[in-house]
């Protein structure tokens, strides 16, 4: 993960991190929303894809660096933009909306909301801890990163109500995996994605006679 690289690579400072990562954990209204509201998959995607729209809207904004980003979305959140999104790829944030619309669209709400969990609150942990106190570096990531990123998921597989613990804890080591291995894919498509994909695998396994 990108965020795990040390500041001399070209990332933002530790500081913004923070703000950055408290900001991702903010998407955690989504799975939030589509379960406790016990919206339906077509209002869900009625909500996310107007919204991701906007998302990517203000991305081309910012990439073309018209008025809106330079006069207004700048200020906001100039600051938390890495190095290889100043560069010329999207925003985390367009990613995760992105990959919100194709997990609601594609799996059953409990593998949704596990799989969106899972890059929000793993994903939080893994930059985090493996700004802060990754050692035992590969490549771009830390054991000490990626043990973090695995809890995280772990403990989003013990909280999601409709979700067996033998699929849940399954989803939340592909998860880890895919989030420690992710290079040219975002993570933020790539974890959610297969995660749910090895999931409702298991789940149909574990369902037949």
């Amino acid at each position: 993960m990108i965020s795990e690289r040390p500041i001399g690579a070209g990332e933002i400072p530790f500081s913004q991190e923070i703000l950055r990562k408290t900001t991702h954990m903010g998407a955690l209204i989504v799975p939030g929303v589509y379960w406790w509201l016990g919206l339906s998959k077509a209002l869900m995607l009625g909500i996310m894809i107007p919204s991701t729209c906007l998302m990517v809207a203000i991305d081309v904004a910012r990439l073309r660096n018209l008025g809106f980003w330079r006069n207004f979305a700048c200020k906001i959140g100039g600051r938390m933009v890495r190095s290889h999104e100043s560069a010329g790829d999207f925003t985390g944030a367009t990613y995760i909306l992105l990959s919100a619309c194709c997990v609601i669209a594609m799996f059953d709400k409990p593998v949704a909301v596990a799989a969106l969990a899972f890059i929000i609150v793993g994903d939080t942990l893994a930059a985090l801890i493996g700004r802060k106190f990754g050692r035992h570096k590969f490549g771009h990531k830390s054991v000490e990163g990626s043990l973090a990123c695995l809890v995280g998921t772990v403990a989003v597989a013990l909280l999601v109500p409709q979700l067996s613990l033998t699929v849940g804890l399954s989803g939340a080591v592909v998860a880890t995996v895919v989030e420690a291995l992710s290079t040219k894919i975002d993570d933020n498509i790539s974890v959610p994605v297969l995660s749910g994909l090895a999931m409702t695998l298991l789940i149909s396994i574990l369902s037949t006679p």
